[in-house]
Formats: structure tokens, sequence, C-alpha cells
């Protein structure tokens, strides 16, 4: 069977280890284990995975520590990382993603549920050509001449509405923050308030509300938003 990828799998429960490796080597991962960071850092010195499934509740160091180290190391800060974790607050969801987990899954969770999320954060991460047309559930949109359509019918917008959409589009599934927003979309060195962001949403719903294609940019409660075609 050809390999996917290489998942990391930081989990201190032997029974949740396992399970997950089962289930993506079953769907085609190459996967290795660790039950704590040192274990997983003694791994991450001899190989790179694609992806580091992360426990919050690590031994010794917690998970959310252990995120942050490996954010500010060159050598792992570009790997995708993945937070499972039993804590289902709102304000612990803002937290993982705010220090840098591309995603954030609580248990209990089914597998099914994992893959998707998995494979939807191994694709935000392929290079691919940044000109190439993306198509999504009908909504196409052409970096390479900033035209957007959808049911072959054009969709006129503004370049932030676009700059939005490009974003979104090309990470779905996950939740961003209106603080990561900006930071993707107008940029580190610029100062718009948070807000802006919500204006912006808003009228890039109203763009694309005659198509239908609206129903793609989802509000996540209390933390920010996210785009999915599902």
């Amino acid at each position: 069977m050809d390999r996917k990828g290489r998942i990391l799998i930081i989990e201190d429960e032997a029974a949740i280890r396992e399970m997950v490796g089962y289930s993506l080597m079953k769907d085609g991962y190459a996967c290795r284990e660790a039950a704590d960071a040192e274990q997983a850092r003694a791994i991450l010195n001899e190989e790179k995975p694609d992806l580091i499934l992360l426990d919050w509740m690590l031994p010794g160091m917690s998970g959310i520590d252990y995120l942050r180290r490996l954010r500010n190391d060159s050598g792992t800060r570009d790997i995708p990382i993945i937070m499972l974790t039993a804590r289902g607050e709102e304000a612990d969801m803002v937290r993982g993603l705010d220090t840098g987990a591309d995603d954030y899954i609580t248990k209990p969770f089914s597998t099914r549920e994992l893959l998707a999320r998995l494979k939807a954060v191994l694709r935000r991460y392929v290079a691919d050509d940044p000109l190439a047309i993306i198509e999504v559930e009908g909504l196409k949109l052409d970096p390479g001449t900033h035209r957007v359509s959808a049911a072959g019918q054009t969709i006129e917008m503004s370049p932030t509405e676009f700059r939005l959409l490009h974003f979104f589009i090309t990470h779905p599934e996950r939740v961003y923050t209106r603080t990561q927003l900006l930071d993707h979309v107008w940029g580190r060195n610029v100062y718009v308030e948070e807000r802006t962001v919500d204006v912006h949403i808003r009228r890039l719903r109203r763009t694309l509300e005659p198509s239908g294609c609206d129903r793609y940019i989802q509000t996540v409660r209390s933390i920010g938003y996210r785009f999915s075609a599902r």
C-alpha cells in the first residue's frame, strides 16, 4: 500500500495511541508513537513527520507547552499539528489555535472525523502552484486573473474579498480567529481593528449569496470563522 504521509502520534494513553495508529495505517499512513514529549523529541531528531497529532494532557510537559516549543524551533515550526484533547471549552480551543495548532479535535472523536480533519490539514501544506485555479463544489477561483465564478457565472468582488476568499478556500475546515485572519489576509504590519474582519465577512457572504456559496463561510461562535463545503 502506498504511504500517504508520516504521522507522529504523541499521546500518553496507550489505547488511544494504538486505536489512532491502527486507523491511520489502515488508511495508508506511516505512523510513529510517543507517550510524552521526551520520546517525541527523540523521534523528531531521527526524522521529521508530515504531521503531528498532539495530546494536550501529557506527563512531564503539557501538550500546549510542547506545542509552543515546537513552534519556536526552526526545525519543527513548519510541521502541521492537530491537538487531541478532552478539553472542549471554547477558551481552550482558542488558546490551542493561538499557540500554533492547525486544528483542534475534542475527545471522544470518530475515526472518520480524524481522517477528514487530518487530510484537510495536510492539503493546506502541499506546495501547489500558487496560480493554479481552485474549484470547490462549483465555486471557482482563479488567482492568476483574480476572477471568481460559480455555476459558470462571474462573481464580482473587491480585492480584499478576493484575498479573504482565497485564504479560506485554500485553508478549508480549520477555525480561524479574527486575529489570525488579520495576520494572514491583511498582514502583521498593518493595523486593522478586529471588527473589520466581521464587516468583510458580511460583505463576502452578500457577494456569494446569489450563488448559494455564502453557506461555505461558517461562523464558529465565540471563536471565529471557517470555510467548509461539507
